[in-house]
């Protein structure tokens, strides 16, 4: 898909990945550019920049999902691509984290995908085209060595993308899932910096994400990987599952200790 004269809407699109998502399709050329985000007024900041539509909108809650839909098409018109962007970290641990933060990540992570897929599918379906872009991460595609909720999700995010793409993918709907590793966000330089300081190293900027991802929806690729490295990851992962997850239990003693 070429960006140009297209129109967009992207979740948590007020900082991070979301924000440069934004200014990035923008550039490109899009004809709107929705920024939705719980955060409305830094929603609004970054619309004012670009010369779009600030919503704001909480993606746990399906009606504020359809109604960011609605508002949309009134606007602009036909969604072309939906980046379902917005996400959140988790706590370290796994069993023993709270049902309520469990359900907060989940509901987050994962149903506000499904959430935003059922509110634009029909659409695109009928005219029998459409774009869904979802933001997983790596931990979706390894694991995260520290927060279960987070590396659950986000495995559950790829595999709803996944399913759509083989689902829908021959009735004219593309699917990417985007999946990068470190990125210097909020997300890994505020509260959670110390815990994610292993990442930090190779940790990419907001922008060099969107450039992969501007690449990768001109190619139609289903996974946007852009830390290469995460694709040799991957691959070995499959090639031999025991002898990556021995690999992983040594990183993880490695942060431990780091932590400790």
């Amino acid at each position: 898909m070429n960006i140009k004269d297209r129109v967009v809407v992207v979740t948590g699109g007020a900082n991070g990945i979301g924000r440069a998502l934004c200014r990035r399709f923008a550039a490109e050329g899009a004809r709107g550019v929705v920024v939705a985000d719980l955060d409305g007024e830094g929603a609004a900041i970054v619309a004012r920049e670009i010369g779009g539509l600030a919503v704001t909108t909480n993606v746990s809650d399906e009606a504020d999902v359809v109604r960011l839909v609605a508002q949309t098409i009134e606007v602009y018109g036909p969604i072309d691509l939906f980046c379902a962007n917005a996400g959140m970290g988790g706590p370290a641990g796994g069993a023993e984290v709270s049902n309520d933060v469990w359900q907060q990540i989940w509901d987050v992570n994962v149903m506000a995908h499904i959430y935003s897929a059922r509110a634009v599918l029909p659409g695109m379906l009928e005219r029998g085209e459409g774009y869904l872009l979802h933001t997983a991460s790596a931990a979706g595609l390894l694991t995260h060595v520290e927060s279960a909720p987070y590396s659950v999700t986000k495995h559950a995010a790829v595999a709803f993308a996944e399913w759509l793409s083989i689902t829908h993918g021959d009735a004219g709907i593309k699917v990417s899932c985007l999946c990068p590793l470190g990125v210097r966000t909020q997300m890994l330089l505020g509260t959670d910096a110390d815990r994610n300081s292993f990442l930090l190293p190779d940790a990419i900027e907001p922008e060099d994400v969107a450039e992969a991802v501007v690449a990768g929806l001109d190619a139609e690729r289903f996974l946007i990987l852009p830390h290469k490295e995460v694709g040799e990851y991957f691959r070995r992962k499959a090639d031999d599952y025991d002898r990556w997850l021995r690999g992983m239990r040594r990183m993880n003693a490695q942060v431990r200790k780091a932590n400790c």
